[in-house]
């Protein structure tokens, strides 16, 4: 059916009742995770090995959730789709992790964190959450020190700081530009002491497919083993998601291949709330596309915007070498557009800039889809040496990938989707609306409101699994002991058909069109209408252009092989079909939100100088959405969003 050329937004959804977060504590701020903290339930600890826990994911999140559980005596099994939990995409995370110290002793605070992160995700965050963010980073940076990672250090023996956007103190601590490699090494480290305890089970090459649910509460997963094609059905008590986030939609991201939407968007087909789907990152440091046939784009760290100068020339059209443009016929348009923050503006408004620059005709490179990252000025001012220890391996990737050295020419750079803000929605335990089944990481929508601020994802995942779900998951497993349950329960049972169902129909199509036509397709309508910039036409049409392309999915994909073998077409196929549906939802989503926040920038609604413009009155929420099955209208739930301890204003990093 199409859609009509006089539609309104709310034609496409329903609304549903308000949903609010019980679990946030009364009384101060920051003594609310105190609180929680002291009146969750306690489980004795040898009754903790009566009690199992299912993980999804081995990246920060799940890796340490994995080895902190472990080590407090539950059972403990985790899986993930890559051959070995040291693979998961955390590994790939380069330039640091925040943590309010103040070791530069420059103004910082668990306050001005909460400030800055809530400011940076324009008011769309939620106070508790943040708050709490910024009260465990530090116990963060305590615990992976006694691991062994190395952070660089300063001359005096102190962990080094370096600064990000969207901030003007430095309080990112990083290992040159392998954090997150080094952070997931330690928590594989942790998740392996575990393993070879006995109180963690490792389950590498296998791929939640479904959710089992017993009585309305999460009680296992059926799962695939991607190398033989067993299905089989695991249970536990409870149930963690932390499967990352979805931004391969796209198809072009930043994202390793695999990284998929499944496991949370089959949780939210059992009835988990998926929240702010639009909330999109798009990453302004990213190596520009190169070709039609390219599969993933390449993150450039956006700690090299510390020390790196952003420009363009001053006239459209100017194909001149970098070495060719005088100083004066430079365009250094963030430092002119941002003089208090210049280069380190958040990523949301860094990427937008670039893009209006590119479309005045002032890119550079091939296609003009690109503006430079300088570090002459740097080179200069510190040296080769110094420039190289804070950020040689990034350079070396650079020119291994373009074949141009970024010590004697720039960089070029330009905008790809990275990060997913929006996930299944959690209260502040992180428990999802299906009892027993907690989202950590970035598969959970709840810290970062609608723009993350650089470095804070690894500040999360970390967060998340080494502090906060230990703290939290008790206070549900101490109601236990539940039920046994096995494969013959009619819950598990229905779970499996259906998962065996869908891959036998994937099989059978038989069409013409490979899955990773219709998943590029899929992602050049959504990066055109729903990438950096956004508007009510073009999102109503792109809205019947994905549920167009989903109908031909289904009668022309063509899947090779069979089930009872490694099939990675097979994978992909059932990862595709997923981000149809969700990328319906991310399109339904953009068009109900008629404001522009972070990431989510509507063309009808931008301040006089091109700035995101908010609209408070009407906006001013989560907006949690209902599976209303495959070809229903999904339904609208709102959390209002209340600040207490901050002023909601318009943000300005000028």
């Amino acid at each position: 059916m199409s859609i009509a050329e006089n539609v309104h937004p709310a034609d496409f959804y329903t609304l549903g009742a308000p949903i609010t977060d019980e679990k946030v504590p009364a009384g101060p701020l920051e003594e609310r995770w105190d609180t929680r903290k002291f009146n969750a339930k306690l489980i004795n600890p040898t009754n903790r090995r009566k009690i199992s826990i299912i993980i999804v994911g081995t990246g920060l999140a799940g890796a340490s959730a994995a080895a902190t559980l472990g080590e407090a005596g539950y059972k403990v099994t985790s899986f993930c789709y890559q051959d070995s939990p040291r693979r998961a995409h955390s590994i790939a995370a380069q330039g640091g992790i925040n943590a309010a110290k103040n070791y530069r002793n420059d103004g910082d605070s668990v306050q001005r964190l909460f400030y800055d992160t809530v400011k940076g995700g324009d008011f769309r965050s939620r106070e508790s959450n943040v708050y709490r963010l910024a009260q465990v980073s530090g116990q963060i940076i305590d615990h992976c020190v006694a691991q062994g990672i190395p952070f660089a250090r300063e001359y005096g023996g102190l962990l080094d700081n370096r600064s990000f956007g969207g901030v003007q103190v430095s309080r990112t601590f990083y290992a040159r530009g392998q954090t997150g490699q080094q952070l997931l090494l330690g928590a594989y480290q942790a998740l392996e002491r575990q393993v070879a305890a006995g109180t963690v089970v490792t389950y590498s090459r296998h791929e939640m497919l479904d959710l089992v649910m017993v009585d309305g509460k999460a009680r296992g997963v059926v799962v695939r083993n991607m190398t033989t094609g067993e299905i089989k059905t695991h249970f536990a008590d409870a149930v963690v998601l932390a499967s990352g986030g979805y931004s391969n939609v796209f198809f072009l991201s930043t994202n390793a291949m695999g990284c998929n939407v499944t496991a949370t968007w089959r949780a939210h087909r059992k009835g988990a709330l998926f929240a702010n789907p639009c909330f999109t990152q798009i990453h302004p440091t990213c190596i520009p596309v190169s070709g039609e046939y390219q599969s993933k784009l390449t993150l450039m760290s956006e700690s090299l915007r510390n020390d790196g100068r952003i420009w363009v020339p001053t006239k459209a059209g100017d194909t001149r070498k970098a070495s060719d443009i005088p100083e004066q016929e430079r365009d250094y348009y963030l430092e002119r557009g941002y003089p208090a923050f210049g280069n380190l503006v958040p990523r949301d408004v860094a990427s937008r800039a670039a893009k209006n620059i590119t479309d005045e005709g002032r890119g550079v490179g091939p296609g003009g889809l690109g503006v430079y990252l300088d570090f002459a000025d740097a080179l200069g001012r510190l040296g080769r040496p110094a420039v190289e220890a804070s950020y040689g391996n990034l350079f070396e990737m650079y020119q291994q990938i373009t074949g141009e050295d970024p010590y004697e020419v720039p960089m070029r750079i330009y905008p790809a989707t990275h990060y997913a803000m929006g996930g299944l929605w959690v209260d502040y335990d992180l428990q999802s609306t299906i009892p027993g089944l907690f989202v950590i990481g970035e598969a959970n929508f709840s810290d970062h409101g609608a723009n993350r601020l650089g470095a804070s994802a690894l500040m999360q995942g970390l967060a998340d699994g080494y502090f906060v779900l230990p703290s939290t998951i008790n206070d549900y497993l101490a109601a236990g002991p539940f039920e046994k349950v096995d494969e013959s329960h009619p819950a598990a049972q229905e779970a499996e058909t259906a998962v065996r169902q869908q891959i036998d129909k994937l099989l059978s199509i038989n069409g013409d069109r490979t899955v990773d036509s219709y998943h590029k397709e899929l992602g050049t309508i959504l990066w055109d209408n729903s990438g950096m910039s956004r508007n009510e036409e073009g999102l109503t049409k792109a809205l019947q252009m994905v549920r167009d392309l989903k109908m031909e999915f289904w009668r022309n994909v063509k899947v090779t092989g069979e089930n009872e073998d490694l099939n990675q077409t097979l994978e992909r196929a059932g990862r595709v079909a997923d981000f149809f549906e969700l990328g319906e939802l991310m399109i339904i989503d953009a068009l109900h939100r008629e404001e522009s926040c972070g990431c989510h920038f509507r063309i009808e609604s931008q301040t006089e100088d091109g700035e995101a413009l908010r609209d408070d009155s009407k906006f001013a929420y989560v907006a949690a959405w209902e599976y209303a099955g495959k070809d229903g209208t999904p339904v609208l739930h709102k959390e209002e969003l209340e600040y207490h301890n901050i002023e909601m204003k318009q943000r300005s990093y000028k």
